[in-house]
C-alpha cells in the first residue's frame, strides 16, 4: 500500500475556491476518516485523490511518485459512491465483477474473488438477484462488494452509509469495524456524521470551509480539540459554549457571563491568568455536570426539555438565553419547566478565545 501525499493541493470551479493550498499525508495501512459539514471539501479531496476531479494547483503523490497525471484506472483505487451506482439490468454477481470482466480477468479466479467477497459480507445468498430485489442495506453490501473484488491498494468511501436509517447504518458502521479488521488495505472515509469518524477511523481530519482544521485520534480530537470548531464538532451531545468575562475577584479568577458566575480553578485557571484573552468562551461538555455539590462549581440551570433516551437523559436547559445540554441518568428523572443548581466539573471545562476561537 502507498503512502498517500497531498502537497499544496488546491481545487476552484471558475472563481470559487473550494480548497485553499492544503498538505495532508494518509500513512500505509491506515484507515483515515474526513470528516466535516457539508461544503467543506472533504468529498472534493477525495474525488481529486481518485482523479474525477482535476487539481487546480499542487500534486499528489504516491510513495512520492505524482500521480495527477493518471487516468483513475491506473491509480490502483477502488471506490464506493454515496448512491450505489449498480448496473439495475446486471445480476449482483455482474455488478461486483464488472471491473474485473473489463480487464479480461480469467472466470475461475472472477468466480472465486466475487464467492470470497460476497460471503464477507454475508451477501452470498443474493448473487443471482437484481438491485431491484435488494434492501437498502444489501445494496451497499454490494457496492462495497464490487470495490472489495478489485483487491486494490486503497479504498475509497464517499459517505457510503447517509442513505440508511438509522438502525441499518449502526449495524453497517460495526460491519465496516469488522472489515477493516481483515483487510491490510488504506482506506480513505467519507463522513458528516462524527459518530462514524469516532468509531471507524484511526486518525480524523476534521474539515472546515476546505481548511484542516485538526487531525489526530478520536480520543486526541475530543480530548484536545485546538479550536471552537474542532470541540463543538466531535462529541455526541455536542459541547455546550457560554461567552464569558474574565473577572480577577481577591485573587481568584472568575467567568461571568449572562446569567453565571464560575470560579475558575486548577491548571484552567493558571493558563488564562497569564494570558491576555479576557474575553473568551467556556466549552462544557454535557456530561461534564453533576448534581453532587462537591464535584465542582455551580450553576444554576433552567430544565426546558427532559428528553429520554433509555439508561441516559439529554436534558435540554436555558442559563439566561444560551441553551445548556446536560447529560443525566433516567434512574433520577428531572421534570421540565424547573430550575435546577448543577455542578460543573471544572477539569473538564475548556476555554477558547472569542475572537479566533483557538483553544486557551
Amino acid at each position: 500500500m502507498p503512502t498517500i501525499e497531498f502537497s499544496q493541493v488546491e481545487k476552484s470551479f471558475g472563481p470559487v475556491r473550494v480548497l485553499p493550498p492544503m498538505d495532508l499525508t494518509l500513512d500505509d495501512g491506515e484507515f483515515t476518516v474526513l470528516v466535516g459539514p457539508s461544503g467543506c471539501g472533504k468529498s472534493t479531496t477525495l474525488r481529486i485523490l481518485a482523479g474525477l476531479e482535476t487539481l487546480s494547483g499542487g500534486e499528489i503523490y504516491f510513495d512520492g511518485k505524482p500521480i495527477s497525471g493518471l487516468a483513475p484506472k491506473e491509480r490502483d483505487l477502488a471506490m464506493v459512491f454515496q448512491d450505489y451506482a449498480l448496473y439495475p439490468h446486471m445480476n449482483i454477481a455482474k455488478n461486483m465483477s464488472f471491473a474485473l470482466r473489463l480487464k479480461g480477468t480469467p472466470k475461475a479466479e472472477i468466480d472465486a474473488k466475487v464467492k470470497r467477497v460476497a460471503d464477507m459480507l454475508n451477501i452470498g445468498q443474493l448473487l443471482e438477484r437484481k438491485p431491484a430485489q435488494l434492501s437498502g442495506g444489501q445494496r451497499q453490501r454490494v457496492a462495497m462488494g464490487r470495490a472489495l473484488v478489485r483487491d486494490a491498494s486503497t479504498f475509497l468511501f464517499d459517505e457510503p452509509l447517509s442513505n440508511l436509517d438509522a438502525k441499518l447504518r449502526a449495524k453497517m458502521r460495526t460491519e465496516l469495524a469488522e472489515m477493516r479488521n481483515t483487510l491490510d488495505k488504506n482506506m480513505v472515509y467519507v463522513t458528516h456524521d462524527q459518530i462514524e469518524a469516532m468509531t471507524l477511523g484511526d486518525r480524523i481530519v476534521v474539515m472546515s470551509e476546505g481548511l484542516i482544521q485538526q487531525q489526530g485520534t478520536p480520543e486526541e480530537l475530543f480530548k484536545t480539540p485546538a479550536n471552537k470548531f474542532v470541540a463543538g464538532f466531535i462529541g455526541s451531545p455536542t459541547m455546550n459554549f457560554l461567552d464569558a468575562e474574565l473577572v480577577e475577584e481577591k485573587s481568584r479568577l472568575h467567568a461571568k457571563g449572562p446569567g453565571f458566575d464560575i470560579r475558575l480553578t486548577g491548571d484552567l485557571a493558571k493558563r488564562l491568568r497569564g494570558g491576555k484573552a479576557k474575553d473568551i468562551t467556556l466549552g462544557i461538555r454535557p456530561s461534564s455536570f453533576s448534581l453532587d455539590k462537591k464535584a465542582g462549581e455551580p450553576l444554576e440551570l433552567r430544565i426546558v426539555v427532559a428528553e429520554y433516551l433509555g439508561a441516559q437523559s439529554t436534558l435540554v436547559t436555558r442559563c439566561a438565553d444560551a441553551e445548556v445540554l446536560v447529560e443525566h441518568e433516567s434512574s433520577s428523572p428531572i421534570s421540565s419547566n424547573t430550575t435546577m443548581k448543577f455542578y460543573v466539573l471544572m477539569d473538564e471545562v475548556m476555554a477558547f478565545d472569542q475572537q479566533s476561537g483557538v483553544r486557551l
